[in-house]
C-alpha cells in the first residue's frame, strides 16, 4: 500500500523486532498482487495472495483471470485474495461482486488455493455462494475469513466449510462486545489473529496507521478474553499457519509437558475409556499448538524429569488427551515428587478411574491431589451415552459411577469442580449444574 511508501523496510523491521516470523500480504487488485509478489522476492519471511477485492470487481477485463493465474503460480504466492462481497459501500454493483466471487473460487480450486474472503453486510449471499464450493467439513483447510466483523452464525457456517477466522486490531475497539465473545468461542484450530493494515489499528494506537507489530495488541486481547498467555496464542496461530499453507513448523509428537498460561499439563496417555464426540483425539491430538500424539507412553521418572521447577507454575496438571487414571501409579508417584518439592497438584478425568481400577482409588489420592476436575458433560444417562461414548464394556451404570465418583472425592479432595463441554445438542446445561 501507498502508505508504506516512505518507510516499508522500517516498517518491516519492526515486525522482525516484534516477534513476527511471517507475514501474509494480501493482494486486493492486480497491481497490489503484483507488489505483494516482488515483496516476496525481496524477503524470504514474507508470502503474498493474489486476487480481485470486491470494491474492484468491477474493473476486471479480459486478461485479468489470466493475469491472477499467472501471479498465483509464483511458489510465494500462496492463496487466492482477498475476494468476497461488500454490500456496506458497494463500490461494485452487487450482481458483479457475486459473479466474481463465483469466478474467483472456481479459480482457487482449479490451482487449489486456500481463499482469503472479505465479507461485509452480505453474509448470507457469501454464504450461499460458498457453500455451493465447499461442503460440510469442519477439518478442511479452505481459507481464511478475515478481518471478521460478522455474527456468531456466520462464524458458525464458516468453520462448518472448514474456514478459519480471522480476527484484526477491531476486535479491541469499546463497542467490540459481540466480537470479542464470539473471538471466545472459536476453536484454538482455526484461530488467526492479523492487522489489516494501513487500517483498523488496535488499541492503544487506535487512529495512527496500522502496521505488523501492531498485531501484538490483538493477539495479547484474545488472550485475555480466552484465559490465556498470549504465548498461547502465538504458538497456535503459527500452527494453524503451517497447517493451513505449509510454511512454518509442525508441531513434534510426543509432548510430555507443556505449558498453558501458568499450569504445567502432563500428557501420560493418549488411551481413554469413552470416545467423545467432540474430542479429536484420535484425528487432530493437538491442544492450544502442542501435539499430544505419543510413539510411546512415558515412564514415571521421564514425566517427572519434564518437570522443570514445581514452585514455577500455580498447578501441574495430569492431563492430556487420554484417561490418566489409566495410570494411577504414575500419578501417585509423580505426585509425590511434586508435593515434596513444594508444587501443587490438579487431576483431570472423566470420572472412570473407579471402574477402570475396580476400587475406590481417591482414599489413595489424599494427600497427592490438591484438586480435582471431572468431566461430568451431560444431564441424563443417555445423554452421556450420546456425547461422552463410553466404550461399551463400562457403558452399563457409567453415567451414575461418574457422579458417586464425584460426590466420593469430596472426602479426599480438597477442591473439586465438575465440568462439561458447552453447546452439546440435547444437553441441559442448566440442569448439569444442578447436579
Amino acid at each position: 500500500m501507498d502508505a508504506f511508501d516512505d518507510d516499508r523496510s522500517e516498517v518491516i523491521q519492526r515486525a522482525k523486532n516484534t516477534g513476527i516470523d511471517y507475514i501474509l500480504n494480501v493482494g486486493c487488485d492486480i497491481e497490489s498482487s503484483l507488489r505483494s509478489m516482488e515483496l516476496t522476492e525481496r524477503y524470504d519471511f514474507i508470502y503474498g495472495t493474489a486476487g480481485i477485492h470486491p470494491h474492484d470487481v468491477k474493473k476486471i477485463d479480459y486478461q485479468t483471470y489470466d493475469q491472477l493465474k499467472e501471479l498465483l503460480a509464483h511458489p510465494k504466492m500462496i492463496a487466492l485474495g482477498e475476494i468476497g462481497l461488500d454490500f456496506f459501500k458497494n463500490y461494485s454493483p452487487p450482481d458483479q461482486q457475486k459473479e466474481h466471487l463465483r469466478k474467483q473460487v472456481e479459480l482457487s480450486r482449479e490451482l487449489q488455493k486456500p481463499i482469503i474472503i472479505h465479507c461485509r453486510d452480505a453474509n448470507e449471499d457469501t454464504i450461499a455462494i460458498l457453500s455451493d464450493y465447499f461442503p460440510k467439513n469442519p477439518s478442511a483447510r479452505s481459507g481464511i475469513f478475515h478481518c471478521f466483523s460478522g455474527n456468531q452464525e456466520l462464524a458458525d457456517q464458516a468453520l462448518e466449510m472448514g474456514f478459519y477466522i480471522s480476527f484484526s486490531g477491531s476486535v479491541t475497539f469499546k463497542k467490540s462486545d459481540e466480537l470479542r465473545t464470539i473471538a471466545k468461542t472459536i476453536p484454538a484450530d482455526r484461530l488467526f489473529v492479523e492487522t489489516d493494515c494501513p487500517f483498523l489499528a488496535p488499541i492503544p494506537n487506535r487512529g495512527k496507521r496500522n502496521e505488523p507489530s501492531y498485531v501484538i495488541h490483538t493477539a495479547q486481547l484474545i488472550a485475555d478474553i480466552r484465559g490465556l498467555d498470549i504465548k498461547d496464542v502465538q504458538r497456535t496461530t503459527s500452527l494453524n499457519f503451517f497447517e493451513l499453507f505449509g510454511i512454518g513448523k509442525e508441531a513434534k509428537t510426543g509432548t510430555v509437558s507443556y505449558q498453558i498460561r501458568n499450569s504445567l499439563y502432563l500428557n501420560l496417555t493418549t488411551r481413554c475409556t469413552a470416545d467423545c464426540s467432540f474430542c479429536s483425539r484420535l484425528t487432530r491430538p493437538v491442544v492450544q499448538g502442542y501435539n499430544l500424539k505419543l510413539d510411546r507412553e512415558p515412564t514415571a521418572e521421564e514425566v517427572w524429569n519434564s518437570i522443570d521447577d514445581c514452585k514455577k507454575y500455580d498447578e501441574i496438571v495430569f492431563c492430556g488427551y487420554g484417561e490418566p487414571t489409566l495410570r494411577l501409579d504414575t500419578i501417585k508417584k509423580v505426585s509425590k515428587k511434586i508435593k515434596e518439592a513444594g508444587g501443587k497438584v490438579r487431576l483431570n478425568t472423566n470420572g472412570h478411574g473407579n471402574v477402570i481400577n475396580k476400587r475406590n482409588i481417591l482414599p489413595e489420592l489424599k494427600g497427592l491431589v490438591d484438586s480435582i476436575s471431572i468431566s461430568l458433560n451431560a444431564d441424563t444417562a443417555e445423554g452421556y451415552d450420546r456425547v461422552v461414548r463410553p466404550l461399551p464394556g463400562i457403558r452399563n451404570g457409567i453415567y451414575d459411577r461418574v457422579k458417586e465418583f464425584i460426590e466420593e472425592s469430596k472426602k479426599y479432595i480438597p477442591e473439586i469442580q465438575a465440568t462439561i463441554v458447552t453447546h452439546q445438542e440435547g444437553v441441559d446445561e442448566d440442569k448439569c449444574e444442578e447436579i
